[in-house]
């Protein structure tokens, strides 16, 4: 198994709020389906979409993340936003252009739950995947 940084979430956040933030977060939180990179199983998990300089990103806020390492496996994906699924492709940014979308997420989404003390733990946008998200045609 490779090292990788990344903050569990605690219990309650991801068997508890991860499946009612879809619900009450409607306008903020959409859902992830991607593929397993072992089983092949769509796997789902609720994510912030960065709309940043007319571009869409994917931030994996706690770090190098299971649906981070099964999109950089299997980059096509779906995204469902307020009840409306696209398929997407996703494309993983280099490190040395997070930073700007590192801070824009922090600025749109640091006032979340648990958003703010991650990124204060995991302050070097290195540790963060960011993927650029495209519609698929």
């Amino acid at each position: 198994m490779t090292n990788r940084t990344y903050l569990k979430p605690p219990w309650m956040q991801r068997h508890v709020g991860n499946r009612l933030a879809p619900l009450f977060g409607r306008s903020v939180v959409s859902r992830l389906s991607v593929r397993g990179r072992r089983s092949g199983q769509w796997r789902t998990v609720p994510v912030a979409v960065l709309d940043h300089e007319g571009e869409r990103y994917l931030v994996s806020y706690r770090g190098l993340s299971d649906w981070a390492l099964n999109l950089r496996a299997a980059p096509d994906c779906r995204l469902t936003v307020r009840g409306r699924t696209e398929e997407i492709t996703a494309e993983e940014v280099p490190e040395s252009e997070r930073p700007p979308l590192m801070a824009a997420y922090q600025e749109q989404y640091g006032g979340m739950p648990t958003v703010k003390d991650v990124l204060a733990a995991l302050p070097d946008p290195a540790d963060h995947p960011v993927f650029r998200i495209r519609a698929r045609s």
